[in-house]
C-alpha cells in the first residue's frame, strides 16, 4: 500500500514540498520525483515519523486503509480521544506559527529595504520598473520651484526634478506632473494598479510615471530635512498604512482558481466542460464549434471552480491569449487521436507566456486510433513531459462525451489549487478584468466579468476604459440573480454605458459621479490621440503622396461590421486584416456590436459599402430599407464562412482574367476577286472555322489585319463551320488584301475569375 506525499504532509503538518525535498534525500523516492502527488512506499513511515514526530488527527473522510495513522495505532489504553475537525483541516503547533511569523518578518522587511515603502496591497504586483532616473544634486542651485503638498517641483538648466517624500499621494503627484486625477488613475489603470485619488502609490510607480511626463523624480525620506514635514504626521501616516497593510494581510481568504480549457479546434475541449457542467452547450455552438470566451463556476467536493472555455479556431487568437492572462490553472486539451495540432501549440505558446499552472487532458481516449504514448511524446519533444514521464506537468486521460477520467482530472485541480495557495481580500473595493461584452436589445450594453479582489455588489459603480456602469444586476452563468460576487466569480454585469472591450480591467470606484468623470476623461483622451494622428502623420514624403494617389484609383470594398459581442468583433476584424490583397482593399468603414439598424444601413449607403453581420440579428424594417438603398446584407453565424464570403466580394470587384482560346487556323493557297470585293481560297490545317469568330491575318512573324470572318463558303454554298482538311473561301470584314502563304488565325477570348 502506498499514500500520496501531499497526504503524508498534511498528516505530519510539514509542506508538502518541505516533505517531497527530505524523502528524496533520504532515497525514499527516486531522484526525479517531483510532483507532491506522487507516492510513497509504507515501509517507510517508521522513519517519516521519526522524522516529523507524531501525526496531527485528521478526520477527512478517508479509509482507515488509507491513512498511515493507522499504522502507527496504539493500545488502546494510550489512545487520547481524537477531535473531530472539518475535512481539510490542520492544526498547527505553537512552533509552527513562531516560524511563520519570523518568515513574515523577515519578507517584510526584505521588501521594505528593498522599496522603502510599503506596498499598497498583496493583489497589486507593479511591473518591472525602468533603471532608476538619476537624480540631480542637492548642490545645484534651484531656479524655480513649486510646491503641492509633500512634493516639491525644481527646475535648473530646462530639466525638472521632482522631490518628494512617502507617501505619494495620487491627486497631489497629479497636479504636479500637469494632469488631472483621473488622467493619472487612467494611467495606472493602465499599468494594472488600482487606485483613487486619495490613495498613495509606490515610489518605483512614481519614478516610472515621472520619467513618462519629462520629470526627474528624487525621493527623499525622513532622514532628509530639507523636505521634512513635521515628525508626528509622517509617523502617523505610515503607523496608517502599515495598519492597512496588516489588515489586507489578515482579511486573506482562500479563493477558488480560474482554470481555462485551450486547445486545437474540435478536439472535445466545450464537451469536456459539458461533461462538468452536466450541460450540452455545444449543441447550441454553431458549426459545433466555440466561437466566444465563455465563464462558468462549478462545485466540486465542497468546492468551487471557476472555468474559461476559449474558441480554438485560428481566428480567436486573440481570445485565447486573453483566458490564458487571467488564470491560475490552463488545462491543454490534446485529442489522443491526432495528438498536438498547429492551435494545440498556439495555445501552449500562449500558456508559456502567461507562467500558468499546466495541465493536459488526452481525450478521446475511447475512440479509434487512439495513441497515448504518442501524444506523451510530443509533450515531451515540445518540453514539457508527462508526470509519469518523469515529468512535472499533471497528464489526465478523460473521455470528455463518456464522462470517463473527469472526476480525476476535478481531483488534479483542486490539489494543484491547494499547492499554489490562492488568497484574495473579499473585504476591499472589486477589481477585476472584463471576459466578454455585448449589446442586448432588451437589456443594453452587457459585461461577463471575473473578479480577481474584492466583492462586487448591485449597486457599485465602476469603470472600464471609457465606459462606466451602475451596476443594476447580475446574473451568474445559469442566468440565476446574484447581489454580490466574491473573488473568483464570474457574473454578467447589466448597467453599463457602454459594451467594454473584452480583457479590459475594471475598477469599483466611489460613486457613479466619479465612475463618469473617470470615463469621460478616457473618452477625451482618446478622441485628442486620434486627432492628433490625423492631424499630423508620420510620414509626409511623396512616395506617400504618391501611394495616396494611387489608392484613390484602386478598387476597394468597403464593410460595415455588425458583430454580437467585442470578442468576436475582434476576430472578425483579424480575419479581415487576412485578406490583404495588391489588387483590392478592405476599408472597415465601422464596426461594432448589436443589432443590424436604420442608421447601419444608411451609412453604407453613403460610402458605398456591404454590410456584414456575425450572429446578429437585424431591426425591424432594415430589410426594406437596405432593397431601397441597394445596399447588400450578409449575415453569418459561422467565422469561415464569413472569411470566404468575404473573399468573395473582393474578387467580384476584379475585372475579368481574359484569355485567349485558338479555335483553328487556314493557310491562303489562291487570291479570287469578286465583285464586292477579293475572296481568300484557303485550305483549313488546324481546328475548324466559323463563321462571325474573331481572326488574325499573320504575313511571316507579322500580324497585319484583326477582325470578324464575314463570309464563310464551301465551294459556292455558305457554310457556317469547316473542319480541318477541307476547302473554304474565306472573306474578313474590312480587309481585301490577301496574299498567297498568309496564314488567318480564328480564337475566341474567353473571360475567367480573377483571383485575388
Amino acid at each position: 500500500m502506498s499514500v500520496r506525499i501531499h497526504e503524508i504532509a498534511k498528516q505530519h503538518n510539514v509542506e508538502p514540498k518541505e516533505m517531497l525535498s527530505w524523502l528524496r534525500q533520504q532515497g525514499f523516492v527516486s531522484a526525479d520525483t517531483k510532483s507532491v502527488s506522487s507516492t510513497v512506499s509504507k515501509i517507510y513511515y517508521d522513519e517519516i515519523s521519526k522524522k516529523f514526530g507524531a501525526l496531527v488527527p485528521v478526520d477527512d473522510g478517508s479509509s482507515p486503509e488509507t491513512l498511515v495513522s493507522d499504522l502507527h495505532s496504539k493500545p488502546a489504553e494510550e489512545e487520547k480521544p481524537k477531535i473531530k475537525l472539518p475535512a481539510g483541516v490542520f492544526v498547527k503547533s505553537a512552533d509552527d506559527v513562531a516560524r511563520e511569523r519570523k518568515d513574515v518578518v523577515k519578507a517584510t522587511a526584505a521588501a521594505c529595504t528593498a522599496t522603502g515603502v510599503v506596498p499598497l496591497s498583496p493583489s497589486v504586483v507593479p511591473p518591472t520598473p525602468n533603471p532608476i532616473v538619476p537624480v540631480v544634486p542637492r548642490s545645484v542651485p534651484v531656479a524655480a520651484s513649486a510646491t503641492v503638498s509633500s512634493i516639491i517641483v525644481t527646475e535648473e538648466g530646462g530639466v525638472k526634478t521632482l522631490h518628494a517624500k512617502p507617501p505619494i499621494i495620487v491627486r497631489d503627484f497629479a497636479v504636479v506632473l500637469g494632469l488631472k486625477p483621473f488622467k493619472l488613475i487612467s494611467e495606472l489603470m493602465e499599468m494594472g494598479i488600482f487606485a483613487s485619488m486619495n490613495q498613495a502609490i509606490e515610489e518605483l510607480i512614481a519614478t516610472k510615471l515621472a520619467g513618462k511626463h519629462g520629470f526627474l523624480f528624487d525621493i527623499k525620506h525622513r532622514s532628509e530635512a530639507h523636505l521634512a514635514a513635521p515628525k508626528k504626521p509622517e509617523v502617523e501616516k505610515k503607523s496608517l498604512e502599515k495598519k492597512a497593510r496588516e489588515e489586507d494581510l489578515q482579511n486573506l481568504v482562500p479563493r477558488a482558481p480560474v482554470v481555462v480549457i485551450m486547445g486545437h479546434v474540435d478536439h472535445g475541449k466545450t464537451t469536456l466542460l459539458d461533461a462538468v457542467r452536466k450541460a450540452n452547450t455545444v449543441a447550441s455552438e454553431a458549426g459545433g464549434i466555440t466561437q466566444h470566451i465563455g465563464a462558468y463556476q462549478v462545485e466540486h467536493n465542497g468546492r468551487k471552480i471557476t472555468f474559461l472555455d476559449t474558441p480554438g479556431h485560428a481566428a480567436f487568437s486573440k481570445m485565447r491569449k486573453r483566458g490564458a492572462n487571467i488564470t491560475d490553472i490552463a488545462i491543454l486539451v490534446a485529442a489522443a487521436d491526432d495528438g498536438f495540432m498547429p492551435q494545440t501549440d498556439e495555445a501552449l505558446k500562449h500558456l508559456q507566456d502567461a507562467k500558468v499552472e499546466l495541465m493536459v487532458a488526452i481525450n478521446k481516449i475511447d475512440v479509434k486510433g487512439a495513441n497515448l504514448d504518442r501524444v506523451k511524446q510530443q509533450m515531451q519533444e515540445r518540453g514539457i513531459p508527462s508526470e509519469d514521464w518523469g515529468g512535472n506537468v499533471v497528464t489526465v486521460p478523460i473521455s470528455a462525451i463518456k464522462g470517463q477520467g473527469v472526476p480525476d482530472l476535478l481531483e488534479m485541480i483542486g490539489l494543484q489549487a491547494d499547492l499554489l495557495e490562492l488568497k484574495a481580500n473579499p473585504k476591499v473595493e472589486a477589481s477585476g478584468t472584463v471576459i466578454e461584452s455585448e449589446i442586448d436589445g432588451g437589456r443594453g450594453p452587457l459585461a461577463t466579468v471575473i473578479i480577481q479582489r474584492g466583492t462586487l455588489r448591485v449597486g457599485d459603480a465602476i469603470v472600464s476604459g471609457p465606459y462606466w456602469a451602475k451596476v443594476r444586476a447580475m446574473f451568474d452563468d445559469q442566468g440565476g440573480n446574484v447581489n454580490e460576487a466574491p473573488p473568483s466569480a464570474p457574473v454578467r454585469v447589466i448597467g453599463w454605458s457602454g459594451a467594454p472591450d473584452s480583457g479590459s480591467k475594471f475598477a469599483v470606484v466611489q460613486n457613479s459621479r466619479e465612475a463618469e468623470s473617470l470615463a469621460e476623461g478616457e473618452q477625451q483622451r482618446l478622441k485628442k490621440e486620434s486627432v492628433v494622428a490625423a492631424a499630423h502623420p508620420k510620414d509626409t514624403s511623396l512616395d506617400v503622396l504618391f501611394a495616396n494617389i494611387a489608392a484613390a484609383h484602386e478598387k476597394v470594398l468597403r464593410v460595415v461590421l455588425k458583430s454580437d459581442v467585442c470578442g468576436s468583433l475582434e476576430a472578425v476584424r483579424n480575419v479581415f486584416e487576412g485578406l490583404k490583397s495588391t489588387k483590392v482593399r478592405l476599408d472597415i468603414v465601422a464596426s461594432d456590436v448589436g443589432t443590424i439598424t436604420k442608421n447601419d444601413v444608411k451609412m453604407a449607403s453613403a460610402s458605398k459599402a456591404v454590410i456584414i453581420g456575425f450572429n446578429v440579428k437585424k431591426e425591424n424594417g432594415v430589410m426594406a430599407l437596405a432593397k431601397h438603398h441597394s445596399v447588400s446584407i450578409n449575415n453569418f453565424e459561422i467565422i469561415y464562412e464569413l472569411a470566404d464570403r468575404v473573399r468573395g466580394l473582393m474578387v467580384d470587384l476584379l475585372d475579368p482574367d481574359l484569355k485567349e482560346v485558338k479555335l483553328g487556323a487556314v493557310e491562303v493557297r489562291q487570291v479570287f476577286p469578286v465583285s464586292r470585293g477579293v475572296v481568300a481560297g484557303c485550305l483549313v490545317i488546324e481546328g475548324k472555322i466559323s463563321r462571325g469568330v474573331t481572326a488574325r491575318v499573320h504575313r511571316g512573324k507579322n500580324s497585319v489585319f484583326e477582325g470578324k470572318v464575314g463570309t464563310l463558303r464551301r465551294f459556292k454554298d455558305d457554310a457556317n463551320e469547316v473542319r480541318a482538311g477541307l476547302e473554304c473561301g474565306i472573306r474578313l470584314d474590312g480587309f481585301d488584301d490577301y496574299k498567297q502563304g498568309d496564314k488567318i488565325e480564328c480564337f475566341e477570348i474567353h473571360k475567367t475569375r480573377a483571383l485575388l
